[in-house]
Parts: structure tokens; sequence; C-alpha cells
């Protein structure tokens, strides 16, 4: 019987390339067929697969001790919050994600979301025959002469940099992680959380979801803003403290909002508030997505895969 690879987690319109791939390297693909929460239908589906292909799944010990031929695992993706790193390795699992697809794609998008944001475009569609030539709303501004601040200046936050330089008076990024040398390269000002928040016209988020960046915007952040600032956010939902985000946007404390990303994915009820508020643009985490994005995306998490189950080390593995 030839060893089997399993994709938990589907939505790509084909899986052609991975199909090919494993198959002349005599691996058996198959594709998980029931629904996106049948948990214990996924752990069944594993139990005697040797590589998985997933997206949301979560992995941990106990979905581990359940599918004990399991050697490699890849999440289709950049964050690989969904996985524990620790229970993998105490299952002798490697891990990879796919790392800087989305530069491009991502950065693009959070810029689309600070025209939409700062031009009030929805509203001005709406009131376009009963407020015709007329703005929309009266705090319209121009990026020329205000500052944006990046939160995480790692691939995706240094694309957005390079292309937002000449768009803003001053670009400010914070990045505990980062050399110093790469905020100079990238012309960014490096400075604290604290001050960003303070001192930023528009704030746009590009860190990894950790325990450390888990709610890292909160009440307590937000009344450090000065200038009712617009917020992009296209990284993790839970970096953001929703409900704290809602009562700050309710009391005008922020221009205005973009979101691609939410703690529970797709949000639930009772978020409607939110994502209808009329200063929110809210989209269906796809900011990662681009015709060639998408394409370079499957390639490389099948490659990987590929690689770690022959014994390799890819450069995107987590846990060498």
């Amino acid at each position: 019987m030839l060893n089997r690879v399993a994709i938990l987690d589907t939505g790509y319109d084909s899986y052609d390339y991975e199909q090919e791939l494993f198959t002349d390297a005599g691996y058996r693909l198959e594709i998980f067929p029931g629904k996106r929460h049948d948990r214990e239908g996924k752990k069944l589906f594993a139990r005697d697969a040797v590589g998985l292909f997933v997206r949301w799944t979560e992995i941990n010990d106990d979905f581990l001790g359940a599918a004990l031929q399991v050697k490699a695992i890849v999440r289709y993706g950049v964050g690989y919050d969904n996985i524990d790193l620790n229970a993998a390795t105490r299952h002798n699992v490697s891990v990879a994600n796919v790392q800087g697809y989305a530069n491009h794609s991502v950065s693009d998008h959070a810029i689309a979301m600070m025209y939409t944001c700062a031009r009030a475009l929805p509203a001005g569609q709406k009131s376009l025959k009963t407020k015709f030539a007329a703005p929309p709303i009266k705090q319209i501004f121009e990026f020329h002469d205000k500052t944006l601040g990046i939160i995480g200046l790692g691939r995706i936050g240094g694309a957005l940099c390079r292309k937002v330089c000449p768009l803003f008076k001053t670009v400010l990024a914070t990045d505990p992680y980062i050399p110093d040398e790469r905020f100079v390269k990238l012309g960014a000002e490096k400075t604290g959380l604290d001050d960003l928040l303070r001192r930023s016209d528009v704030i746009s988020i590009h860190c990894n979801l950790t325990e450390e960046t888990t709610n890292l915007i909160h009440a307590a952040r937000i009344n450090l803003m000065q200038k009712k600032p617009i917020l992009i956010n296209t990284s993790r939902g839970p970096v953001l403290n929703e409900d704290d985000l809602f009562t700050a946007l309710q009391a005008g404390k922020f221009h205005s909002i973009g979101m691609d990303v939410f703690c529970d994915e797709p949000p639930l009820a009772n978020r409607d508030a939110l994502i209808s508020h009329p200063r929110v643009i809210a989209t269906g985490h796809y900011a990662w997505y681009s015709t060639n994005a998408s394409v370079e995306l499957q390639k490389r998490a099948a490659n990987n895969l590929l690689s770690m189950l022959d014994g390799h080390t890819p450069e995107d593995c987590l846990n060498p």
C-alpha cells in the first residue's frame, strides 16, 4: 500500500499540482470529504497518513496522538497559530508553513483599505445620488502630510513599507525582533509600540499571532491614540480586542477601520454591528490572495511537505 498524504482543509480550485507531485513520488494523495468543523472525522482520516496539509484545523497533542504515522505537516499560509509546535516536536513531526508568498498581495490589500477608509468610498457610493458632488464625510484627509505606523516589519510589513514611504510624510515602525539596519534600509523610523500609537494617523498591523501579540490592541492602548487614526488589520484577528475596538469606534476614537481578519472566522453574529458599521471596511480574509500568490502558495506548500517526508529541512520549516 502506498503511503498516504492527506489534505484536511480544502478551498482551492484545484489540487492538480499536489496530486501530480505526490503521485510521481510514490504517495497516495487524498482530500478530506467532510465538513470544516468535523474534528473527529479529520482525526480518523489522518490516522494512517504520513503527511498532512492543513489550513485551520487545530493540531495539538490530542490530534497527533490519533495520527501516529504523521511525519510532516504543512500549513497552507504564513500563520501557524493553529499548530502546537511543541506538541509536534514531541511527536517527532516536522512542521512548515509558506513564508513570503503573499508579501505583495497583503500589502496591496492594506494600501487599498487605507485609501478606501481615507476617501470614504463605500459611503460615497451610497450617497452618490442624494449628495452628488458633496463629500460623504467631512473627515477626508491626504496622506502626504501624515504619519503611518507599521506594527511588524517582517516580510509583509517590509513590503508595505517600501510601497508607502513615498506616500506619507513619516513612516514609523515597531518590531522588537527586527535589526536596526532593516528599519534604516526600508526608510522607517524605529519606535516603540506606545509611541507609534500616539503619533500615527494611519496604523497598519502586520505581526504574527503569538502569545505576546494576542490582544495587543486593547482599550488601554486605544486610549493612547491621539489622532483618531485609520486602523488596518490584515494580520490575525485576535491581535485586536474586538469588544474594545467596537466600543472605541462607537465613541468616535477612530476615523475608520479596515479589517480582513477576525477573532472568529467567519465572524459570528455577535460581530454584525462591528462589520456593518459605516466606518468599517470588512473583507473576508482574502488579503493573501492574488492569482500569482495562490499558485505559489500551493506549489511551495507541496514542495515543502515532500521535502520533509524525504528527510530534508526546507527553509520554511518551523521546528528544524
